[in-house]
């Protein structure tokens, strides 16, 4: 009688435990020093439940998206709720995870907060993590999915410097969950909730999705999209929201083959329209009607440089095409699994001030002249971050030589064969601080005695006063082989696509060297382009696609 007595009195001391709901507060530190500027990570945990959110969520202060985490006793499946907007809740759940957890048990011990711990360590991805978890109070839980088998979870150390640990337990009688998780709620599975709520971080701007750019008599405009140029161009109107200065802007666009094979110059661009004429009117009007510059080569160039009344479209990406990604993936060669799509990201928060809070015209140009050519998706994702790298507020467009309206009777960049080159000049309203250049370059025309594959000097004078100098020239082009099934191969061993090239590969993107100018006064200035471009061989020449932009402080 007496023993039925004292299991009876012990179970009922372990009901009460575990029907005991306890508020957990912790603190995250890094390398000894408190992170003020996160909001302490605080549980309620029970028996039959443990609930991981934030003292923001609680309050009901925290910005979209934000996740509660929900693990259920006994089973120990992890519950997800992630909160994307006011009125949309998203969840899903993980039977699995807790379960397939494994740790090195230690004989280390230490006190926290008064209550008996043990040491746990686990390894995740290359990182050591040691869980320091009590059984004084009878119930399992933690601020992390860790441990949960454990006991209760007081402290998680990461590396030795990422620390959260418990600064104090208290018993509560109720909880206000049911206040924060409430409405309804969306089941999901658990790659599609990841998917959801990661993408819910940033804003997407869809710009162009599987459009074919090609050369074709049968391209024609529609209600959103505008082609050109045979085809060879597609515009869109798109609204850039207000962009803070702690959010950074991203460009992507992602390009197959639809029946051209060949590698070819690719551009994103947008146009401004803060003055009278625009290169959208050059689009629909032909490009003869944009302003021309002459060097003295005998031929003339429209549209590429400023005038009072124009500006240059401003470009955003350079990309150039594999040999025939996806469409020509049937040619087989031994030891090569070809890749079928070409994706080309790029930051381009440096170009913010002129795309915050506007309507403007994107468009891309693949220079091909195939009918099939090739289908691209581009959207543009802008994101809060901490970082400043680009602190400049203003962008003016100087000069943009690649012949976008090619297949429309635009001339290839071939200036640069005169002692002029390049020369553009521009006047400053006020004074710019800080100014750079940010210039894209890249050689093209002839065969091996051609400027695509002969490194030239780039030389960039402000002013008359030579202030850079460089070679642009890529040699990793082999890197990126799988992603060219029809580049031709050579009695070397060398495929077309392994060939270093003057500052471009196929299948990637070209980056910007951002060429610092110092401090400019307002005033006229000039900047001049310089370029040892090679001479014309029969059919063959050579030409060089260079862009800039300024950007400062003004």
């Amino acid at each position: 009688m007496r023993k039925r007595l004292l299991f009876a009195f012990f179970a009922f001391l372990y009901y009460v435990s575990s029907a005991q709901t306890y508020e957990i507060q912790y603190t995250n530190s890094y390398n000894g020093k408190i992170q003020t500027e996160q909001s302490p990570t605080f549980i309620w945990v029970n028996g039959s439940e443990n609930f991981i959110l934030n003292n923001s969520i609680r309050e009901q202060k925290s910005e979209y998206p934000f996740e509660i985490t929900k693990i259920e006793k006994p089973s120990n499946t992890i519950v997800s709720y992630g909160f994307l907007k006011p009125d949309e809740i998203i969840s899903t759940a993980d039977k699995e995870s807790v379960a397939r957890q494994t740790f090195e048990l230690t004989n280390e011990t230490k006190k926290i907060l008064g209550y008996a711990c043990r040491k746990a360590v686990t390894k995740i991805n290359s990182n050591t993590i040691e869980i320091w978890y009590t059984g004084d109070l009878k119930i399992s839980g933690g601020p992390s999915v860790l441990g949960q088998n454990l006991g209760l979870v007081l402290e998680i150390e990461r590396n030795k410097n990422s620390l959260i640990t418990a600064t104090s337990i208290k018993k509560v009688k109720k909880t206000n969950i049911a206040d924060i998780i409430k409405g309804s709620i969306t089941s999901t599975d658990l790659l599609g909730y990841k998917d959801q709520l990661w993408k819910s971080r940033f804003t997407t701007l869809k710009v162009f999705e599987n459009e074919t750019i090609n050369f074709s008599d049968e391209s024609k405009s529609d209600e959103k999209i505008k082609r050109f140029a045979n085809g060879t161009i597609i515009l869109k109107k798109v609204t850039f929201p207000k962009i803070s200065e702690g959010e950074n802007v991203f460009i992507e666009l992602k390009q197959q083959s639809n029946g051209d094979a060949y590698d070819r110059t690719g551009t994103v661009f947008f146009i401004p329209q803060n003055k009278s004429q625009s290169f959208f009117d050059g689009l629909e009007k032909g490009a003869k009607t944009l302003p021309v510059y002459e060097n003295g080569n005998g031929k003339q160039y429209y549209g590429i440089i400023p005038t009072d009344n124009y500006d240059p479209s401003i470009e955003m990406m350079r990309f150039f095409t594999a040999f025939g990604i996806q469409k020509f993936n049937h040619i087989q060669l031994k030891g090569k699994d070809w890749q079928t799509i070409s994706p080309y990201r790029q930051d381009i928060t440096e170009l913010k001030p002129s795309l915050s809070d506007k309507e403007l015209w994107i468009g891309t140009f693949i220079g091909n002249y195939d009918k099939g050519g090739h289908t691209v998706n581009l959207e543009i994702t802008i994101h809060k971050s901490d970082q400043t790298v680009y602190k400049n507020n203003t962008v003016i467009p100087l000069f943009n030589t690649v012949n976008i309206m090619e297949m429309a009777g635009q001339d290839y960049s071939t200036m640069f064969n005169a002692e002029k080159g390049l020369f553009v000049e521009f006047t400053l309203k006020k004074d710019l601080k800080n100014a750079q250049l940010r210039y894209i370059t890249t050689g093209h025309g002839g065969w091996e005695n051609g400027d695509e594959f002969v490194p030239k000097v780039n030389s960039i004078f402000v002013d008359g006063k030579m202030i850079f100098s460089f070679t642009p020239w890529r040699t990793d082009c082999g890197s990126y082989r799988l992603y060219s099934p029809a580049s031709g191969n050579f009695p070397d061993g060398l495929s077309s696509s392994d060939l270093s090239r003057s500052n471009w590969c196929p299948g990637t993107v070209t980056n910007p060297e951002f060429i610092s100018l110092g401090d400019l006064k307002a005033g006229k200035h000039s900047i001049q382009i310089k370029i040892p471009q090679g001479p014309t061989e029969g059919t063959s020449f050579s030409s060089w696609n260079v862009s800039g932009v300024l950007l400062g402080i003004q």
